[in-house]
């Protein structure tokens, strides 16, 4: 019997981005595979988003932050502060998501139009297995995780303050731009 699940897109850091990102997402647990669809509008245009499903290890409910997520003040929720909220990064949506490789420059990328879609059949069996190896539980959880886009031009100008580097990748591709709330359909 199929799941599904859905979620809202709402916008973080519209102001500071000066763009808002507003979107839909449907997750369908099927027999051995996970159906991701999203399609999101007023992302920054023509460059690639980092997205993921984040999630609390102890199964608490992610939420999408509001201005009071901003802990330093400095007008940008960012990776360290959306955490607090929304949990930790999980399962990437890119070209592989049953490997949880999260950074890498296999995203997808938004159109002139700041128009971002992302649409793949995610095999489960492996999914679970990398999940336990990296989470200690195959349970997704889905209706307590958060899904979260990333990503502003390196032409943003962004202070000092903002966090958020993963490996090489600093804050202009982990920065917070859509949060969305997954509930069981």
């Amino acid at each position: 019997m199929a799941k599904r699940y859905v979620a809202d897109i709402k916008p973080v850091n519209a102001e500071a981005i000066g763009t808002s990102v507003t979107g839909k997402a449907e997750l369908i647990e099927e027999d051995d595979t996970l159906k991701i669809k999203i399609e999101a509008k007023g992302t920054p245009p023509n460059m690639m988003h980092w997205s993921h499903f984040h999630g609390f290890l102890d199964g608490k409910k992610g939420r999408v932050p509001g201005k009071e997520a901003d802990l330093n003040g400095d007008g940008f929720i960012d990776l360290p502060e959306v955490y607090k909220v929304a949990g930790q990064t999980m399962v990437p949506f890119d070209n592989a998501p049953q490997d949880i490789n999260v950074p890498h420059d296999n995203y997808p990328h938004s159109d002139a139009d700041g128009n971002w879609n992302y649409e793949f059949e995610v095999p489960i069996v492996p999914l679970k297995a990398k999940f336990i190896e990296k989470f200690g539980s195959e349970d997704l959880q889905l209706e307590s995780r958060t899904i979260i886009i990333h990503g502003v031009p390196e032409s943003l100008d962004l202070p000092d303050t903002v966090e958020g580097t993963v490996k090489e990748y600093g804050p202009h591709t982990t920065l917070p731009i859509g949060v969305g709330e997954i509930e069981k359909a």
